[in-house]
């Protein structure tokens, strides 16, 4: 009978020495974070456009995130010069958040 349990590494690997495979248990979900850097906002871009290849998204919904995408971005460059605009990006990102959050449920309907 075997006993493997799942925390305990197996010696599987086809050359000794060599680094295995390791496993995430993500539960098979994505965790979503929060928009708070340029960086996030990008991968928001990038999530759209592999949506619309896949036909999960409409393009005039790419069209839109794309658009609010570039508008944070901005927004993002000219709040580092004028801090005082901090407000107005946040209301954007806000406003991508909720808008990405909309996709997400359209896209898991559609699934």
């Amino acid at each position: 009978m075997n006993t493997w349990t799942p925390d305990e590494p197996t010696k599987s690997s086809p050359r000794a020495g060599a680094p295995g495979l390791r496993v995430i248990r993500g539960e098979g979900q994505r965790k979503q974070e929060p928009l708070a850097d340029r960086n996030a906002v990008a991968r928001v871009l990038m999530e759209a456009g592999a949506d619309l290849l896949l036909k999960r998204i409409s393009p005039v919904r790419a069209q839109e995130i794309e658009r609010k995408v570039d508008r944070v971005l901005d927004l993002f460059d000219r709040v580092d010069a004028a801090p005082v605009l901090m407000p107005v990006l946040k209301r954007h990102l806000d406003e991508l958040e909720a808008l990405m959050r909309e996709t997400r449920e359209v896209r898991a309907v559609r699934r």
